[in-house]
């Protein structure tokens, strides 16, 4: 962030992140800086072996808890505006009142399994892909709700909204069914290249264009604070509600990642890697999501079992549970930086949900490879970090020789970004440049810089990034350990496919 401070107007506006686990909010100025902040947790439900299910009053609640925290810390009336980013792949369908037919949808659902098959074919996996830039996958909504009017007719007869979060937030706020194109797009029924629903897609469906929200280019103005909302969350009614993003792409644009020799590399739950473009592309090396900002697109890998990966292997095989020994992370950290880079020749496949890109095996499994009786937790636990790691090498080697593009730099965020050894083995392996943030909170700041947009702070997103946005230290690759990881990522590479050919997959 750059230094000084605009002494005319000090008003601020709000990115407010609304993710799988928790809503956040903070309050920035025209630098970027954080004035302040807010977050409330969100349940989440799982009445069957991989079913994840939320209730979306917990969303509302949550947005107006932290919101009320917000305006107790900072006069309502100097709230330019507020934008929304949302955890992407989540839906709820409401009647024509605007009440709740189900329990959201989560994008960690797996329910619609079968559905990806059939609904894809029906259609064309390559012209579905070709619409909406998402290769045939459980994650896009278009197969949830394919399941629910196979499973739930009757409901699906009384569908009246499909709500993405973004488009559930900004109804409340607003009393309008909005959102951004950035927010419609992950729903896989978005044709990304002219920007409106696919009539094809909803005729498949048997959906109906006014049963889905109007989208909107990022940093448009979808419309003021209600009354209503303004007694319920302490906002004032001249403050603007402005069309933010899915939270990935809300992550690239609060890393300032809107030029093409950048990508953001997301370590959560998952982990979410983007390079930015302008021109549509499509190619199963990535998904094609569309950035928040004016313009271009992100062309986005992804990995599902990310930090889920070190949870499991702390949970499921060394049987602790981490809430009741919250040191088992940094206990481990500790034991794994003692082994030397490689594990002494064990990998790890980290295709626990599945694999993406570029393989889309929704069946996929992953391993441990080269497991020997000298290697011990501290082994295993750094081959997870590798293993991850290496997966990223593969995604970003197959996104450069699909377009061309040459990345200098990661700009790392996300939870796991707080890991120091894993951002060295991140910088070793790949060969990049790893760049930590001032501000880690990357969602929520591209919310922040889609609302001064909205507000008229800044003419650009590339503006508005450049001011908004620093970085704060900066990791390079050790030579000698990439050189030893390049070898070994050799046989990486080997690993799915073989696998594969013995039918373990």
């Amino acid at each position: 962030m750059k230094s000084g401070q605009n002494k005319k107007r000090e008003n601020f506006v709000i990115g407010l992140d609304c993710s799988t686990t928790s809503t956040k909010a903070i309050a920035v100025d025209r630098k970027g800086k954080i004035i302040a902040h807010a977050r409330e947790a969100i349940p989440l439900f799982s009445p069957k072996p991989n079913y994840y299910e939320q209730d979306p009053d917990d969303w509302w609640t949550s947005v107006q808890k932290v919101l009320r925290k917000i305006t107790r810390q900072i006069d309502p009336e100097k709230i330019s505006a507020l934008a929304v980013s949302n955890q992407r792949e989540t839906f709820v369908p409401l009647d024509k009142n605007g009440n709740g037919l189900r329990p959201a949808i989560i994008w960690l659902d797996e329910r619609c399994k079968d559905e990806v098959e059939s609904f894809s074919k029906r259609i064309g996996k390559n012209k579905i892909h070709r619409i909406t830039g998402k290769p045939a996958d459980y994650a896009p909504v278009v197969y949830r709700l394919a399941w629910m009017k196979k499973h739930e007719p009757e409901l699906f007869k009384n569908i009246g909204m499909i709500c993405d979060v973004h488009t559930y937030v900004v109804w409340k706020l607003t009393n309008a069914f909005k959102t951004s194109w950035a927010s419609a797009d992950p729903l896989g029924m978005f044709d990304l290249k002219n920007k409106k629903w696919s009539p094809e897609i909803l005729s498949a469906l048997a959906i109906k264009e006014n049963q889905l929200p109007e989208a909107f280019r990022p940093g448009t103005i979808l419309g003021k604070v209600s009354t209503e909302a303004s007694k319920l969350t302490g906002l004032s009614t001249n403050t603007l509600i402005i069309a933010g993003g899915g939270d990935g792409q809300a992550a690239g644009t609060g890393a300032n990642v809107l030029t093409t020799e950048r990508a953001y590399l997301n370590i959560g739950t998952a982990i979410v890697a983007g390079v930015y473009g302008k021109q549509y592309r499509t190619n199963k090396a990535f998904r094609t999501m569309r950035s928040c900002s004016e313009s271009g697109y992100y062309y986005e890998s992804s990995l599902r079992a990310g930090t889920f990966a070190i949870d499991w292997f702390i949970k499921n095989i060394l049987k602790i549970d981490p809430l009741k020994q919250p040191d088992i992370y940094k206990q481990l950290e500790q034991e794994a930086q003692k082994v030397s880079a490689g594990s002494d020749g064990l990998l790890f496949l980290p295709y626990l949900c599945g694999a993406m890109n570029p393989y889309w095996d929704i069946n996929a499994r992953g391993a441990f490879v080269g497991l020997s009786s000298f290697h011990n937790r501290g082994h295993m636990y750094r081959s997870i970090l590798e293993g991850i790691a290496f997966e990223q090498l593969f995604a970003i080697e197959a996104v450069k020789k699909s377009i061309g593009t040459k990345i200098k730099d990661f700009i790392v965020i996300g939870g796991g970004a707080s890991n120091n050894l894993w951002r060295h083995i991140f910088a070793d392996i790949t060969g990049k440049n790893i760049c930590i943030p001032e501000n880690t909170e990357a969602s929520g700041l591209g919310a922040a810089i889609a609302a001064a947009v909205g507000a008229c702070w800044y003419r650009t997103f590339k503006d508005a990034a450049h001011e908004m946005t620093g970085i704060n230290k900066i990791i390079k690759p050790e030579k000698q350990n990439h050189k030893k990881y390049k070898q070994l990522f050799m046989i990486y590479k080997k690993i799915y496919p073989n696998l594969k050919k013995l039918g373990m997959h």
